[in-house]
């Protein structure tokens, strides 16, 4: 589905559901270089259990055009854009990574468009190293291979994935060599560049639920449960054994938390 965002075109996946104004909406917020195609499980459960699903392919991701912002600010403002555009009051808003601190900032600064809040491998602040960095920046495939690696757990990279056929840790990649030139670098950069999560964090009003894998190495679960405790009221679901790629690693574990508070 197709909506223009600020005059550029902007896909969304429904999970194949019905959108309908007498429904609750839950929007889906994916993480760096990648697209609403994380989201495949969660889109279609809660688009056939009485939801209106937008999981949103952000500004030069998936198949969106536009030029993608360079802040969590500038993400989060779009984010406001899109919802005004695709005629949504408020929303479950629920991110991963990137899309964590893009839902966290919209959280605390439109409180009245956020009507429950899910944070799935957050961290704040969110640093990224400058040898990730810097590969992303070059669009080298040292990058890929970097984030890739790191985003998997021991049991990740294992295999034996709950989804039949589905090699993990190959999947990410092909996800990650599918984005646009510059996106990695800029989402990365968004990211390292975040810094004052703890002081928004204060002023999330929304119920909030933390999703935290217990062998992220990308978003230290320390820094996770930070986050949690940042804001007023959260609860927090521990997956063991996870990385940060829990949508891949726990897709089940995942979509079972995320329906007690969507």
């Amino acid at each position: 589905m197709y909506v223009e965002v600020n005059g550029y075109k902007t896909f969304y996946s429904n999970g194949t559901g019905n959108i309908a104004t007498d429904q609750p909406s839950v929007i889906f917020l994916h993480g760096a270089a990648m697209d609403h195609s994380v989201w495949v499980l969660p889109s279609r459960y809660f688009a056939r259990h009485g939801y209106n699903v937008f999981a949103l392919d952000l500004p030069n991701h998936g198949r969106s055009l536009g030029e993608s912002p360079v802040s969590i600010d500038g993400f989060a403002d779009w984010l406001k854009d899109a919802m005004d555009a695709l005629n949504i009051d408020s929303a479950a808003i629920v991110g991963h990574s990137l899309g964590s601190l893009i839902a966290l900032n919209f959280a605390a600064r439109y409180p009245g468009k956020t009507r429950v809040l899910a944070l799935l491998g957050t961290s704040t602040p969110m640093p990224v190293t400058d040898q990730l960095l810097d590969a992303a920046r070059e669009n080298h495939h040292d990058a890929i291979d970097m984030a890739n690696t790191w985003s998997h757990s021991n049991f990740g990279q294992m295999g034996g994935s709950e989804n039949p056929g589905v090699c993990m840790t190959m999947s990410g990649q092909r996800l990650l060599e599918m984005a646009n030139n510059g996106a990695f670098f800029t989402d990365l950069n968004a990211c390292n560049e975040f810094a004052n999560g703890d002081e928004l964090a204060k002023h999330v009003t929304a119920p909030t639920l933390v999703i935290i894998g217990e062998q992220d190495k990308m978003t230290a679960p320390i820094s996770a449960q930070a986050v949690a405790d940042g804001i007023a009221d959260s609860r927090v679901v521990r997956l063991n054994p996870c990385g940060h790629s829990m949508l891949a690693e726990q897709p089940n574990a995942v979509l079972d938390a995320l329906a007690t508070i969507v």
